[in-house]
């Protein structure tokens, strides 16, 4: 498993609680969460329920980022980004992030993740690779609309929201498959 520290050169800001009744911190994500459309067997690309709350005062808006930084790609793999999110909600349903986004409230948006669509995307870790971490992140903002087109990408988001970051509720889930 690799080191890399996603977190290791943005601000350092007060962290907040996210909870999920899909996958615990630290354990490995169900099949549902894995990505069929990559070819994992059983894997459906849903994506995974949130809930989080003691976000910092002043919070206007929220992203929501799944990111794995252990991809082998150089820059590791981006499987979900979803940016305005109103500071009145406090969860998402499991498979919001449908390729329609019909589960997400109005106003927000998903952008197009490292495979090009603009839902959540399972993992699917090559085989024999080892164990992946995904950091499944809600970033308190203190701006409502983060102004990113919708076809822009995750790593533009985190590029424009790193100055508007308040708060960062961290999730870690888990893949591997066997070679």
């Amino acid at each position: 498993m690799s080191s890399n520290n996603p977190f290791a050169r943005l601000p350092e800001v007060p962290s907040f609680t996210v909870t999920s009744t899909t996958v615990t911190d630290g354990a490995a994500w169900p099949a549902e969460q894995m990505s069929g459309l990559f070819g994992v067997p059983g894997g459906k690309d849903i994506s995974p329920q949130l809930s989080w709350s003691g976000a910092p005062d002043g919070t206007k808006s929220y992203a929501v980022t799944v990111y794995d930084p252990d991809a082998p790609t150089g820059s590791g793999f981006w499987h979900w980004a979803v940016a305005d999110i109103p500071a009145t909600v406090t969860q998402l349903s499991e498979g919001a992030g449908d390729e329609t986004g019909s589960g997400l409230p109005d106003g927000v948006f998903q952008l197009p993740n490292d495979a090009r669509a603009a839902r959540f995307i399972g993992a699917a870790p090559p085989a024999g690779h080892g164990l992946h971490r995904y950091f499944v992140v809600v970033h308190a903002l203190d701006v409502e609309n983060i102004g990113v087109p919708a076809e822009g990408t995750p790593a533009y988001l985190g590029f424009t929201i790193a100055s508007h970051i308040l708060g960062r509720a961290v999730l870690t889930a888990t893949a591997e498959i066997p070679a």
